[in-house]
């Protein structure tokens, strides 16, 4: 029973320094706000990384509802014979769907009111198979867009842009007709109707995509039997590279491949840098409470000299005097880390109910979709990425504990004696 007692001897004396001292409420006002500065910092970084990750993967899921996960096409962007290409594609592994698509650059206009667009031209069935844009459909369906109707489906912002609602006519300018002869002539123009609105809640796709049924793209960009090329889904997007060169190097056309991650990487590098330097700068947060951890410790140090020499008198050893304020330290970096945790991940679990409450205090939307791209905060709760956090802050705290510790355990009994 004595050896229980003096195995966890430093837990006791280390919990009994933690608690409130009559004695000296300015240390354990410290020690509260060493707490409160760690908890802070925590939460800080749990629910800044977690927007981040939530932006990331907004931004992940809505480009991938709009684009393919591979484009195919040819040196001058005019694939013949397309159903017999996309037979040979078909066959390939990993292949979940493969659709024809036109794409050209024109000009939409109602009115005095123009926008610049790029304009698909698509096949509605068979579009259904590589892309979800039908199910960011507001108004409308695709099914509406028949052959020789003109009809044409617009994102909800460039509609409002243009003033135009559903069943309204547009005229569309393509500005670079009679291509083939090469030319200069008169833009050619072209009535269409607005038979269906999309959101995506992604700037750039809502305020400058447009769709139309490929037969009518042909008919306006003078494509004959061609096409710009095939719009290829994976069961698996994140194979798309290695599915790319398979394709490649297994094919007897030679083929234009890109994949959507050479399209976008320099946005999915910038965010992933971003979330690199503010994971550094917000670390600073944490850093703080541990350096006030560590004056907090070197406090008590100070004012517990009698104390350890009383220890020490009575057999304690260095190294078990630094044991007890380890262990003092330890707690309140733990109950720090904890605490800021628990906080952090609930508020970035709410967070998309949140932001809306303070932006209608402050009567100040904080997204602006035309910076960000998108209009919403979302948060994604990474487990690994609090684990990392927890970890970290738990690791600085004892290490903060150690210079304290040390000199705990270099107190002489005759000199913190002497003038007792």
């Amino acid at each position: 029973m004595t050896n229980r007692l003096s195995r966890f001897l430093e837990l006791s004396i280390g919990l009994r320094y933690t608690q409130a001292q009559k004695n000296n409420r300015m240390v354990s006002f410290i020690s509260l706000a060493s707490i409160i500065g760690i908890s802070l910092g925590v939460i800080v970084l749990i629910v800044v990384l977690s927007v981040m990750n939530g932006f990331e993967h907004a931004m992940r899921d809505r480009i991938l509802s709009m684009i393919p996960h591979i484009t195919i096409s040819t040196e001058d962007s005019k694939l013949y014979d397309w159903k017999k290409e996309k037979e040979k594609i078909e066959i390939f592994p990993d292949i979940q769907g493969v659709a024809p698509y036109i794409h050209e650059q024109l000009m939409l206009s109602k009115g005095d009111v123009a926008n610049g667009v790029s304009l698909y031209g698509i096949d509605p069935e068979l579009e259904k198979q590589v892309s979800y844009v039908t199910d960011h459909l507001t108004k409308g369906s695709f099914d509406d867009l028949k052959v020789g109707k003109h009809g044409i489906i617009l994102g909800e912002t460039l509609a409002k842009n243009l003033q135009v609602e559903l069943g309204d006519k547009i005229v569309a300018l393509n500005p670079i007709s009679n291509r083939e002869a090469g030319e200069q002539s008169l833009p050619e123009l072209k009535q269409f109707t607005v038979v269906g609105l999309f959101k995506v809640d992604m700037q750039q796709y809502d305020v400058s995509y447009a769709y139309a049924n490929i037969k009518d793209a042909t008919e306006m960009f003078d494509m004959g039997d061609a096409v710009t090329g095939l719009r290829i889904k994976l069961d698996d997007p994140y194979k798309s590279r290695d599915i790319a060169y398979f394709i490649y190097d297994n094919s007897d056309t030679e083929y234009w491949i890109s994949d959507w991650t050479q399209e976008y990487v320099n946005e999915f590098t910038a965010i992933k840098m971003q979330k690199t330097m503010l994971f550094l700068i917000l670390l600073m947060i944490v850093l703080v409470a541990v350096f006030n951890l560590l004056s907090t410790l070197s406090m008590i140090v100070h004012d517990k000299q009698a104390d350890i020499a009383i220890l020490r008198t009575l057999g304690l050893t260095p190294r078990r005097v630094m044991g007890v304020f380890m262990v003092q330290g330890t707690i309140i970096g733990l109950v720090g880390t904890s605490i800021g945790t628990g906080l952090g991940v609930l508020l970035a679990a709410n967070i998309e109910n949140i932001v809306p409450v303070i932006e209608k205090v402050f009567n100040h939307h904080f997204i602006d979709p035309k910076i960000y791209g998108i209009s919403t905060v979302v948060a994604n709760i990474n487990m690994g990425d609090i684990i990392f956090i927890a970890a970290t802050a738990l690791i600085l705290a004892i290490l903060a504990t150690l210079y304290p510790a040390w000199k705990a355990s270099k107190v002489q009994p005759a000199e913190a004696l002497r003038y007792e």
